[in-house]
């Protein structure tokens, strides 16, 4: 039967049992529901938007589970409801449908389990199913089924297309290449091997795996000692690996940009949980092309060549999907999401808009792109896998399986637009991040523990089952237990649920000895575990129904062996671009405030402001930067342990426009600037730390050339590579870049490589920022890393005229290039450089507005008469590969030393100009001023026009007009001496003090070890407690002293923050008596962070004798908001804080619902700090009073929104006073010590 339950809000909850509830039950459900009122009636009129019957939403999945962890059976799926005035009202069709009326059959499909087909006409079920199978591959399987004596069934011709679909096996690139008639020497792969062959430095993994692997430093591993159990962190060292991966959600991100680009980063970060035998994912990153958004009002729709908006010369079409500004910010939203939820930080970036017509050619990003890339760690012992032996387990861990994805993989693999709808609906993907953290934390947990149990570990994605499970045994064979897999949807047919592409899934291959401490862990994890097969030793694999039929029933050979090699047959086509008009001296101002409107250009606050940078508490380089924390970072970077010394760099280039050009400038473009963005971290090696990831996007077959244009861009890449011994260990490609039209049009996306840079940093402290520091005392200088004349082809400035330009710079003297990278490296190492930055898009003139942009004081004096171009608007506006560096004039004479020394060419321009916010440029008898404050509010504005379609009630416009107004502002008490000494405490501890603490965590918690560590610093034994210990009675806290209930977004966040967390401590009668005892005894301290804060508060643990509640609700913008702000610790009676009374601080936030509603008068409440700022965003959710934190009334118990345990490292900090830049913490670790010293005081025995 189905219940409906009407919320506060109105809307309709609806809840699906196996049997008529009780009361209490159903006042169980209404405390869950915020309130909500059961409906007396089988049926409700009206017009409502919901979910799609046959679709069961992650959200009904966590609520489902919320209601289990309460005790409560029988609920089979719960999903809301919103009224809506008309059946005209405005729903996403993609993943919501209209109802008239909600009754007993909302959630009926009538549907059956369509039977096993044995397919007698290969060609016509080809087309009908949209397999894109080629000729030659139905011939191949025409030979498997006279092998065989049968025709093949449904779930092997599916399974095989997947298995072999141009996204899975790139058979493209590793095809052969017949060009102007001449068959081409090497395949696109074995070019991009060579790489790797003739640069192996550090790598130990390559082209094998799910990710590449290169050696890393010994580290620090802090982690639990026994995770079967409650047990307490230690500290040991291991030889780390470092791994670099990026891949591509394009397809899945244009039908259904949320999900799919959701499901793209929660892909890319299995592949690196799946490096060896498990591995550690640590930041993420992310690139959108589309598209032009039109976001202003005079975006003109003509393709009119005297439009007087030249930007434009497409007009829009009738976009299959979703508009370009739709998938911009739902792609964005849904990659955050995913990262945010599963607790990934998203640390560097990039974005592209892009459309042009040359004479009846069009190009545009129609079908979008979407990178998800990253970079991660392990252990050198876990870095490759084992090999299957006969009688391993094959384990499944993670969530059911569902009419999800089916046909992703081959459905990418052609031209979007192909097939009907119902077939790309089909292959649109279902996100549930928390589900993944549950089976990371599984993961995590087998590869800390001294025996890693783990033989062999793949991920769930393309195919599914099929995929993961046939890799997973390799040549060994297995046999798979259809009736061991968890089936979420009962109408799924064998195939779909061989096949389906449900997400968050990983395979594992486990010794039978281990399957019960696995087992144990999964448990304890709440990460849903099936043991579903083993390894049968015959080189055959099949699924097995309970009946004993056989739906897939194959050689492993005759699924990987032998599918036909795939040949390009193309011609060189050269296309020439028109150059770009312009005046070489006037009209400065109108270029440069065009180039700084352009999406790739403009300012992204309106990426960062909605992501995590801070989670893992391991981030020492983020995107934004300077006392208005502004997006302007080159690269960003992760420490690879809390000492923060070691490290990893990522960093992101592409050039695509200069590639329609030439498609070798492009790939060479491509490189540099991935390099001369993360030079500014001291590589530990130099050029040598580095690897690459190339990720091709090619318009194949599309139009005559476009195949021979790729191979030419994949050489360049290679060589250039080869010549600057850098290798490109991993990549991805995507040839399918075409969209086609109902009305038989094409659209042809430009063919694009991204490149990934990742690299080991000696030093996290030591990265150089692009903010240029306010000393006349100092000097500009430009350095090339080109050798190439000034030009203007396929820049950012070509672009806003309407115009490519066959005239792109490149990298002359690969040589060169590689001797400025190495002395721009020393300059970093030995501190020589107060700021430097990358010219890429917008040129010179950009990266110098850019330096000036996160300041609020001071401009500069540029002179450039000693670069050789008598053009100005080329100087300003190219995009030659290159950099600028800021120099105290005390060191002028080494810097100047060293660069003749090695032969590098630079040029010194300028100085910083105190007193004014302009930069005044001048060349001879030439002077031209712009104004600071006025681009940076025209560069501002386009994030602004974006961000007003995610920030809700006005939020974007007081973003907007507040940013420039809200610096960073720290106050420090006077004996705060920045030492670990001051508080008696050392990194160096290993032995434990007696004192305890405990972290607290929930499924969805993703916190919790920065919190730990935070804990073990100040002095603390620190024990790591699941939920399903305190439920199982395993832990009962009765030996700890101070708990904290750790961030992070426990059940996503499903049914209101913390609330399931809430309903777990409530209704499980163990986990409640272990609570109410700690909060009884005087002996105790708790703190609750984020997620944790949002507990206490539900929980009524802070002001237990208030008449009215505080409640925490939704940010005033109702939006995920991130940000580094300043927080006031006012005067206040709290363990923790009362020391640091007076203080201002700066801190991370990182919330959805992190608004405190305090009914009573300010006075009543015992408030431990306030946002230094009342307006948005440095009040960033719109809290009563500008709270940030409340204590009880006896200081006992603190929660709080922003996290201070990712902050108690001046590397962690965004911004941090320049003139402290050697103090070891921050003030917020007196924190943690107040509160340890507290508890020492009483358990004195």
């Amino acid at each position: 039967m189905i219940l409906f339950f009407r919320t506060p809000s109105q809307s309709v909850i609806a809840v699906q049992t196996d049997h008529r509830p009780g009361r209490e039950e159903i006042d169980e459900l209404s405390w869950l529901f915020g309130n909500a009122a059961l409906e007396n009636a089988e049926k409700l009129d009206g017009f409502f938007v919901g979910p799609r019957r046959e679709m069961i939403t992650p959200w009904s999945t966590n609520a489902v589970e919320i209601t289990q962890n309460m005790s409560l059976g029988g609920i089979l799926r719960i999903e809301e409801y919103f009224p809506v005035s008309s059946a005209e009202a405005d729903h996403d069709p993609m993943l919501q449908r209209m109802y008239d009326g909600l009754d007993q059959d909302i959630f009926n499909v009538n549907l059956s389990p369509e039977p096993i087909k044995h397919v007698e006409d290969l060609e016509e079920y080809n087309e009908k199913e949209g397999l894109a199978l080629s000729p030659e591959e139905i011939d191949y399987l025409h030979n498997i089924e006279k092998q065989l004596g049968r025709p093949l069934t449904d779930s092997e011709i599916f399974g095989f297309a997947q298995i072999n679909s141009e996204h899975c096996r790139h058979k493209i690139f590793g095809g052969v290449f017949v060009i102007d008639g001449k068959e081409m020497e090497s395949s696109l792969f074995s070019m991009i091997k060579r790489t790797t062959k003739e640069n192996p430095h550090k790598i130990l993994s390559a082209y094998k795996d799910n990710v590449a692997f290169s050696e890393g430093p010994v580290i620090e591993q802090f982690s639990p000692a026994d995770q079967t159990t409650s047990d307490y962190f230690r500290i040991k060292d291991i030889d780390s690996v470092i791994s670099l991966k990026a891949e591509t959600h394009n397809f899945p991100t244009t039908v259904e940009p949320f999900n799919g680009a959701a499901t793209g980063t929660g892909g890319e970060i299995r592949d690196r949980m799946g490096g060896g035998v498990g591995s550690w994912p640590i930041a993420g990153t992310a690139v959108y092309m589309t598209s032009y958004p039109r976001l202003s009002e005079d975006s003109e729709n003509s393709e009119n060549p005297n439009n007087s908006n030249s930007l434009y010369s497409l007009k829009p079409r009738k976009w299959l999907y979703q508009t370009p500004e739709q998938i911009l910010i739902k792609a964005s939203n849904g990659a955050s999401d995913f990262g945010n939820k599963f607790g990934q930080p998203l640390i560097c970036g990039s974005l592209l808009t892009f459309e042009h017509k040359e004479g009846d050619e069009k190009y545009a990003y129609d079908k979008v792109i979407m990178l998800a890339g990253g970079v991660g760690y392990g252990t050198k012992r876990d870095c490759l896998k084992k090999e299957p032996q006969k009688g391993n387990k094959v384990v499944v861990v993670g969530g059911d399986n569902y009419r999800i994805g089916l046909g992703g993989g081959s459905v990418s693999s052609v031209d979007t637009g192909r097939y009907s709808n119902g077939i790309e609906l089909n292959a649109v993907q279902r996100a549930n991040p928390e589900m993944q953290k549950r089976a990371y934390n599984l993961v995590r947990a087998l590869a800390e523990n001294d025996n890693n149990p783990v033989v062999s570990i793949h991920d769930h994605g393309s195919a599914g089952h099929l995929n993961c499970l046939s890799e997973l045994v390799e040549e060994c064979g297995g046999r798979i237990d259809m009736t061991k897999l968890p089936i979420g949807d009962k109408t799924l047919s064998a195939k779909e649920i061989i096949a389906n592409e449900s997400q968050e899934r990983m395979g594992l291959l486990i010794d039978e000895q281990h399957i019960e401490q696995v087992r144990k862990i999964a448990e304890r994890e709440r990460a849903p575990l099936y043991v579903v097969g083993e390894t049968t030793g015959d080189a055959h694999f099949s699924f097995e129904q309970g009946d004993g039929v056989r739906p897939f029933d194959l050689d492993v050979a005759q699924m990987f062996g032998h599918s036909p090699v795939t040949y390009m047959r193309d011609n060189t086509v050269e296309r020439r671009y028109e150059n770009a008009g312009y005046e070489q001296y006037g009209k400065l101002d109108k270029y440069v405030s065009d180039v700084l409107s352009l999406e790739a250009v403009a300012c992204k606050d309106w990426l960062t402001n909605k992501v995590d940078r801070s989670v893992t508490g391991k981030i020492a380089r983020q995107q934004c930067q300077g006392e208005i924390q502004l997006p302007l970072s080159d690269c960003g970077v992760v420490a690879l342990d809390y000492r923060g010394k070691a490290g990893i760099a990522t960093s992101i280039g592409h050039a695509p426009q200069a590639g329609l050009a030439s498609p070798e400038a492009g790939s060479v473009l491509s490189v540099a600037e991935a390099l001369t963005n993360i030079v500014w971290a001291p590589l530990a090696n130099g050029l040598n730390s580095v690897s690459l990831s190339a990720n091709w996007m090619w318009p194949c077959r599309s139009q005559e050339g476009e195949d021979a244009r790729l191979y030419s861009a994949v050489k360049a890449l290679s060589d250039f590579c080869c010549d600057i011994h850098v290798n490109v260990p991993t990549g991805k490609d995507s040839l399918s870049m075409t969209q086609q039209y109902p009305d038989g049009n094409k659209i042809i996306s430009p063919g694009t490589v991204i490149v990934s840079a990742g690299g080991e940093v000696e030093d996290v402290r030591k990265v150089v920022s692009p903010v240029a520091v306010n000393d006349e005392n100092s000097s500009f200088y430009h350095i090339d890393f080109s050798s190439d004349e000034l030009r203007l082809g396929g820049s950012a400035f070509a672009q806003t005229l309407g115009k490519v330009g066959s005239d792109v710079p490149t990298v002359k003297d690969a040589d060169y290039f590689a001797t400025a990278f190495e002395t721009v490296q020393k300059l970093v190492k030995d501190g020589l450089l107060l700021a430097g930055h990358d010219i890429s898009a917008g040129g010179m003139i950009t990266a110098l507005l850019e330096m000036c942009f996160a300041n609020r004081q001071g401009g500069m004096r540029i002179n450039l008469d000693d670069i050789a171009c008598d053009d100005m608007t080329r100087m300003l506006l190219a995009e030659n590969p290159g950099v600028i560096v800021q120099i105290s004039d005390s060191n002028a004479e080494a810097f100047r030393t060293l660069m003749e020394e090695r032969g590098v060419a630079f040029a010194m321009i300028g100085k910083p100009a105190a007193g004014t916010r302009k930069i005044v440029i001048s060349k001879g008898d030439f002077s031209h001023e712009f104004d600071i404050d006025a681009l940076r509010d025209v560069w501002y504005k386009t994030s602004y026009l974006l961000d007003r379609k995610q920030s809700m009630n006005g939020c974007a416009e007081k973003r907007y007009e507040n940013y420039k107004n809200q610096p960073l502002e720290m106050k420090f008490n006077d004996g705060f001496t920045g030492k670990l000494a001051q508080y008696g405490i050392s990194a160096d501890r290993r032995e434990a003090t007696g004192v305890k603490a405990a972290i607290i965590r929930e499924k969805g918690t993703n916190g919790d070890r920065e919190m730990a560590y935070s804990l073990y610093l100040a002095g603390f034994d620190v024990k790591d407690v699941m939920m399903t210990d305190l439920i199982s009675g395993r832990e009962t806290l009765d030996d700890i002293n101070m708990i904290v209930f750790c961030g992070g977004f426990s059940n996503s966040d499903v049914l209101g923050s913390a609330k399931g967390w809430a309903g777990a401590f409530l209704f499980n009668p163990k986990a409640k008596e272990a609570l109410d005892r700690f909060y009884a005894r005087k002996d105790t301290l708790s703190l609750g962070i984020c997620n944790g804060c949002q507990l206490m508060v539900e929980l009524n643990l802070i002001n237990p004798d208030h008449a009215k509640r505080a409640r925490m609700l939704h940010n005033d913008s109702h939006k995920f908001e991130s940000g580094f702000v300043s927080l006031e610790i006012p005067e206040n009676r709290s363990v923790m804080l009362g020391s640091l009374s007076g203080s201002k601080l700066g801190i991370w936030v990182a919330h959805g619902e992190g608004k405190f509603s305090l009914p009573e008068d300010e006075s009543k409440y015992n408030i431990i700090a306030k946002y230094n700022h009342a307006g948005y965003p440095g009040n960033p959710n719109g809290s009563d009073y500008n709270v940030a934190g409340i204590c009880s009334a006896d200081g006992r118990h603190l929660a709080m929104m922003p996290h201070l345990e990712r902050a108690i490292f001046p590397w962690q900090n965004a911004w941090y006073p320049l003139d402290r830049r050697d103090d070891e913490v921050t003030p917020w670790i007196e924190a943690f010590v107040n509160a340890r010293k507290w508890v020492e005081e009483r358990t004195k025995h």
